[in-house]
């Protein structure tokens, strides 16, 4: 119903918004992600939005890009998943570090996330695994590195750091070698950011 909003955010929650447009407030629900990037945003901006209706009430969700909403609109259209789950879906993990994930099939990664058991993770890669459309395809190429034990352990520290989680696979890919342990990649990783 709504495709997007064009107002000024007068309030910043928790977990929401409120956008005056036409000196109506609308909340709406946004991720983390979203929060950190409308923070601090002065003026007009538009945001993209997801209207939902139920029998309890209507709710409104917001994103900072069309790419968090596309990647939203894939997540409720598995079965299990609905809009609050996919907000929290995208708190942990961003739209673009979530189609990495998908499209390596990293379970473990999904499934750390709060409300996503090992089955619905299962299920979500399944499902999406063919509708994803990962930008940067080279990312995908070898699976078995992304989803080696030491590769996964030493993206965890990198991404514990401040990196993105598509940041610290880039790298870390970049990095390994055939034998490297999860501090060898660490260590060569470090490296090539302060170089």
């Amino acid at each position: 119903m709504y495709n997007y909003i064009i107002g000024e955010i007068k309030q910043i929650g928790e977990n929401s918004i409120v956008v005056e447009c036409n000196k109506i407030g609308y909340e709406m629900f946004v991720s983390t992600h979203a929060l950190r990037n409308f923070d601090g945003v002065v003026g007009e901006i538009k945001i993209f939005t997801y209207y939902q209706v139920r029998e309890d009430g209507v709710s409104l969700f917001g994103f900072y890009s069309e790419e968090e909403k596309e990647m939203f609109m894939h997540l409720i259209s598995v079965s299990g998943v609905g809009p609050k789950g996919a907000i929290g879906i995208l708190s942990n993990i961003s739209a673009s570090d979530l189609g990495v994930v998908i499209a390596s099939k990293d379970i473990k990664t999904l499934s750390s996330v709060k409300g996503i058991g090992k089955k619905t993770a299962e299920r979500l890669i399944t499902e999406l695994k063919d509708k994803i459309n990962v930008i940067d395809m080279d990312i995908s190429t070898n699976l078995e590195v992304e989803v080696s034990s030491e590769v996964e352990d030493a993206i965890t520290v990198l991404a514990s750091l401040g990196l993105t989680r598509n940041e610290a696979l880039r790298i870390a890919k970049g990095v390994f070698e055939k034998g490297d342990s999860a501090e060898d990649i660490i260590r060569k990783s470090l490296s090539q950011i302060g170089s």
